[in-house]
């Protein structure tokens, strides 16, 4: 009864707003609900009633259908004497199961799988395997599906229909279809635009203990079903239609679409092949797997992958516990392509969090470059390689003046902690001058150098020979947006703790900040800052580092470099794995007089930093660089999106404050614009939901309340123009949130 009273209640609704403002037309508390309940009965109403007692029964741990476990186990029973629904046998006959989710057949895109390729793929590895039938999954998520049939809308980002519910059995155009069991024609249906299976018919079976369930035949040849009959009978092991061609089923490679329906929901030829992942046990219930009448060895099936809750539970027996997962509910990601993220379900989700892969997810020209040089060489950097020294010169000359000595390693934290080592032979000091929520990296000197982790849980504290100056955050920080020089303002704190190192008869080797700090909170620096810490920091001794992990290689937009945004030039600049787009590569770029101080007699060596295969990605990701314009994707796309937030923060109270540059980005979420204090909660909600959405995101600063924005370089409009678009609806979701008009 739960589902027609959720939707009597809302017809009530409407109907007492529409009576009331015909009384009190002027008070807006009477239709305060009106158009709210309106769109929920107009979603309700596409939902069959069935169907959402299924779903209720899911949600309370129930199995979705009533005797579904009993009817399947009918089925397997009837299974036992069913008729091949081919002329082959299926239990004896050479068959290939195929993994029609992988990049054997959908390429290094996902979504091109629709093509004649795909045809010529299965037939390919049928020859190959001499296999006389090739066989598509159930249960099986495919990334293939791109037709707008499989989504709500055109949006790549949709939650579209990725489960397979059917098992797919391809043979050559005009094989004979046979009834497994005694049945009559349901439904016949000639699509002139075919639907997920083209041209169907659909068999209506009654069994003792069973009761009425349905078998669907999909991809048929359109002549073949034309002489069938609503209503006709097709005894067991009739032939009653034929498989269709690629041209009369939308292009697909010949085969039958086989799938057994507990409850048709009156969909009839509209039944879906294809369900959502978010609702895959109702659908794997009302749909039990087709092998139950097929009967092909379930030896011949690769073994199931483990559930996510299986990965979960092995990842935190085997594995340490306080290595962090995003997400209330994690996800498991298995494939991933530009700015999108694919889970083991199929489902899609917009990047918008992962700095890493700079210019998109499997970049083919990086995948080819790494490809190409692995199955060459990959060794030690003891041998001389042109690659290295080929991205040497090209890194540096991106880079101003004396910058042009190179340090390769294989990660951010490694060329963080190199360059501390740079700094200390350098200046023959060894203090660190570091900002607040600071961090660099996980080794243990770079961990002493993170008040983000020495301060924050399991810290051990500040050591005596680290410093810690005032972040320039001009929105939380001591001097705030509005008030004179804060540049200048901040930078007299380094001063200060330079003056007493010098009172103390000691000196600060390195300065050591995020051109823009992420951790900290997404921050962008008042203008001159940088500036005069680095005048500060020279006049001591020092030596100055950007940490350019996050924003260097053109994130920014308006820059190549952070740095450049505070018209600077540091003494040592530090990349991490963006510049491999994920591959494992870092540099560290500085001067020729810092290089000669720290060639002192000790070797340095780095067994595989800038090895032959992470500098030919390195390679590749400068090239795409240039070719893509993806430094000017960035200030364009950015420039938008930031106007859009913008406008968000005009009419959301939540929205403290937005900034940042290009697509380097942060929402800073608060519960008192005046105060200004942290929506920690709230921000972690709208991550969660964004998640939920289809879209990922994460939190940073020192009360995790900043929603930052980092996605790959290839970033569009449309994606921008999603992002903006579910922010707000999930903003709207909490109507206790005050909303401006």
């Amino acid at each position: 009864m739960l589902f027609p009273l959720i939707c009597i209640r809302l017809a009530v609704s409407v109907v007492n707003s529409a009576q009331r403002k015909t009384l009190v037309p002027d008070d807006p508390y009477v239709i305060v609900s009106e158009a709210p309940a309106w769109e929920a009965l107009a979603r309700l109403a596409k939902v069959h009633p069935r169907f959402a007692h299924y779903a209720f029964r899911k949600a309370c741990g129930l199995p979705p259908v009533p005797k579904g476990q009993h009817w399947s186990q009918s089925l397997a029973t009837y299974g036992k004497s069913a008729a091949s629904v081919v002329d082959l046998d299926l239990r004896t006959a050479p068959c290939l199961v195929f993994d029609l989710a992988s990049p054997a057949f959908l390429g290094a895109d996902p979504h091109r799988a629709e093509t004649p390729a795909l045809t010529s793929a299965i037939v390919r590895e049928l020859r190959l395997a001499h296999a006389s039938v090739g066989v598509g999954r159930y249960d099986e998520p495919r990334l293939l599906y791109t037709s707008p049939l499989f989504g709500e809308s055109e949006s790549a980002i949709d939650e579209r229909r990725t489960v397979h519910l059917g098992i797919d059995l391809f043979l050559e155009a005009g094989s004979n279809v046979r009834a497994p069991l005694d049945g009559t024609v349901h439904t016949n249906a000639d699509n002139a635009a075919p639907l997920d299976y083209g041209p169907v018919v659909i068999l209506r079976h009654l069994a003792d203990d069973a009761g009425e369930f349905f078998t669907l035949y999909g991809h048929l040849s359109q002549e073949s079903i034309a002489k069938l009959s609503i209503g006709q009978l097709v005894p067991k092991g009739r032939a009653f239609a034929k498989i269709g061609t690629v041209t009369e089923n939308g292009g697909w490679p010949p085969h039958l679409h086989f799938q057994i329906i507990a409850d048709l929901l009156e969909l009839d030829e509209k039944f879906p092949g294809v369900a959502r992942a978010s609702e895959r046990p109702i659908w794997t219930d009302l749909c039990p797997d087709p092998n139950l009448l097929l009967g092909i060895p379930v030896e011949r099936f690769p073994p199931h992958e483990p559930s996510l809750t299986d990965t979960l539970l092995e990842r935190r027996s085997l594995m340490g516990r306080n290595l962090s997962i995003s997400y209330q509910r994690p996800l498991k990601i298995v494939r991933g392509w530009r700015q999108y993220l694919y889970d083991d379900t199929g489902r899609a989700y917009l990047d918008v969090y992962n700095n890493v892969p700079l210019i998109g997810h499997s970049h083919p020209k990086v995948v080819d470059a790494v490809h190409k040089q692995l199955g060459l060489l990959n060794t030690n950097t003891r041998y001389l390689h042109d690659n290295v020294v080929r991205y040497a010169r090209r890194l540096t000359q991106r880079l101003p003046e004396p910058l042009r000595v190179c340090f390769f390693v294989n990660s951010g934290s490694e060329a963080n902690e190199l360059a501390l080592r740079l700094a200390r032979a350098h200046t023959k000091f060894d203090d660190i001058i570091v900002l607040e929520h600071a961090y660099h990296g996980h080794t243990n000197t770079l961990i002493d150098v993170s008040p983000y982790k020495f301060d924050g849980p399991g810290g051990r504290g500040r050591k005596s020979w680290v410093h810690v100056a005032p972040i320039a955050d001009d929105y939380r920080g001591i001097y705030q947006r509005g008030e004179p020089s804060l540049g200048a303002r901040y930078a007299r704190h380094v001063a200060e703790i330079l003056h007493r190192l010098q009172v103390e008869g000691r000196g600060a080797a390195a300065y050591i900040a995020e051109t823009m700090p992420s951790v900290g909170g997404q921050i962008v620096f008042p203008p001159a800052y940088l500036a005069e810490v680095y005048r500060h920091i020279r006049a001591a001794g020092g030596v100055c580092i950007a940490d350019e992990v996050q924003v260097g290689f053109g994130r920014l937009g308006t820059h190549f470099w952070g740095f450049e945004t505070q018209s600077v030039v540091p003494d040592i600049v530090v990349l991490g794995k963006p510049i491999g787009n994920a591959f494992p590569l870092a540099a560290v770029i500085t001067t020729p007089e810092i290089a000669a101080s720290f060639d002192n007699g000790m070797e340095f060596f780095s067994t595989f930093g800038g090895n032959p295969v992470s500098c030919a990605a390195g390679l590749a990701v400068l090239d795409v660089l240039e070719e893509e314009q993806l430094q000017q994707n960035a200030l364009r796309v950015g420039k938008g999106l930031l106007s859009r937030l913008e406008q968000l923060q005009e009419r959301y109270p939540l929205i403290g404050d937005v900034r940042g540059s290009g697509l380097f980005l942060g929402l800073d979420l608060v519960r008192n614009r005046a105060t200004r204090e942290a929506a920690t909660e709230e921000a972690s909600y709208v991550c969660n939901r964004l998640r939920e959405r289809g879209i990922l995101t994460g939190t940073d600063g020192p009360f995790h309340n900043v929603i930052k924005l980092r996605p790959p370089l290839i970033f569009s409009d449309a994606d921008a123009d999603l992002f903006v678009t579910t922010l707000e609806a999930i903003l709207d979701e909490d109507t206790a949130q005050p909303r401006i008009a």
